[in-house]
């Protein structure tokens, strides 16, 4: 490979995002979302031996609107992903485009030393990592 410059999923990752508790409701957690950008939401471990969780913004389309339930009464615990499959912030984003399509995700955390530290998808990835390369 001749010179490749590797971009890394820290360098495009999304930094601020939602970090919300498996009880709150999912009218609680939209109405405080300070980062719809990121179009998910990342659930907080409970303790030092759990693991984070994901609900993505499809998950309530699909798990509340679509099923006519209310987002009053709907935990985000009842809808979430969890365990969730995490990125290393070192990772190439070849490879990490490589490891959604494969695993057929869209988005997750960015976890460096068990702390959740950004959200990547592929519009990261694109936008930031390809698009802004080639201009």
């Amino acid at each position: 490979m001749i010179g490749r410059k590797i971009i890394r999923v820290r360098d495009v990752m999304k930094k601020e995002f939602d970090m919300v508790e498996g009880m709150d409701t999912v009218a609680d957690v939209l109405r405080n979302s300070k980062h719809p950008q990121t179009k998910c939401f990342i659930v907080n471990i409970r303790h030092e031996d759990d693991e984070y969780g994901i609900v993505l913004l499809s998950d309530i389309a699909k798990k509340v609107l679509a099923m006519n339930k209310s987002p009053e009464r709907v935990n985000i615990y009842e809808i979430m992903s969890k365990p969730v499959i995490a990125v290393d912030p070192d990772m190439d984003i070849r490879y990490c485009t490589r490891m959604f399509e494969n695993i057929g995700l869209s988005r997750a955390p960015v976890v460096d030393n068990k702390k959740v530290v950004g959200i990547i998808g592929y519009t990261d990835i694109v936008l930031n990592g390809v698009r802004d390369r080639l201009l």
